[in-house]
């Protein structure tokens, strides 16, 4: 088995939550410890990174690898030609523009101090509209069958118990949170607080998950 791996960027499958389309780097490659993403804005002032701030997450490296782009950062705007390295602690309010067709970041990410913990978010992507839809029950088939495809996420199977749970099978939700949980302690911090599991709380079995 080989110990490398080359791809060109459009050797990677585009996917996108409807916001803005990127390459799931890490995935392609199989990478487990650090995340590593390529977003790119097709067009000038298109969108490439989502605003958010990784508030306790990740710190974040993003590089230009084509075009231009400018960054937005607690409300400063940087310019950042091809080449040009951006650092960001968590916790800083981010977001990116394209100020040339085409332009691509990579988007390198891991939170300090503790070993890196693939989710499989990406997978998830384009499943999320239909969680934000209402569609529960077309979302949990379609994340069965992501998560029997591609085990060790625990993410995965977290959003797969949560749209079960919400779409009423409740012993799945169970099963698939137990799973969640034995795999990542940070699901087991912030799981018994989320509304989606709501339907199950008062359930024995979650209550066993969680020890209360």
């Amino acid at each position: 088995m080989s110990k490398y791996a080359v791809a060109r960027l459009d050797e990677i499958d585009e996917i996108t939550d409807g916001r803005e389309p990127w390459r799931p780097v890490r995935h392609h490659f199989g990478i487990r410890s650090f995340g590593v993403n390529a977003w790119t804005g097709k067009k000038t002032g298109d969108r490439i990174i989502n605003e958010h701030d990784e508030e306790g997450e990740d710190e974040e490296l993003y590089v230009v690898q084509s075009g231009r782009a400018r960054f937005e950062l607690d409300g400063e705007s940087v310019d950042a030609p091809t080449g040009t390295y951006v650092f960001v602690e968590p916790g800083v309010r981010r977001t990116a523009y394209a100020e040339e067709p085409g332009t691509t970041l990579l988007a390198i990410g891991a939170r300090p101090g503790e070993a890196y913990e693939p989710s499989g978010w990406e997978l998830w992507a384009e499943i999320r509209p239909l969680y934000e839809a209402g569609r529960y029950d077309e979302a949990a088939e379609r994340s069965r069958e992501l998560a029997e495809a591609n085990p060790g996420y625990p993410m995965l199977l977290y959003n797969l118990a949560c749209v079960e749970s919400l779409a009423g099978r409740k012993e799945d939700a169970i099963e698939h949170l137990r799973q969640a949980a034995a795999q990542s302690d940070r699901i087991r911090e912030f799981a018994p607080g989320d509304s989606d599991f709501d339907a199950i709380r008062d359930e024995p079995g979650f209550k066993a998950i969680f020890g209360r």
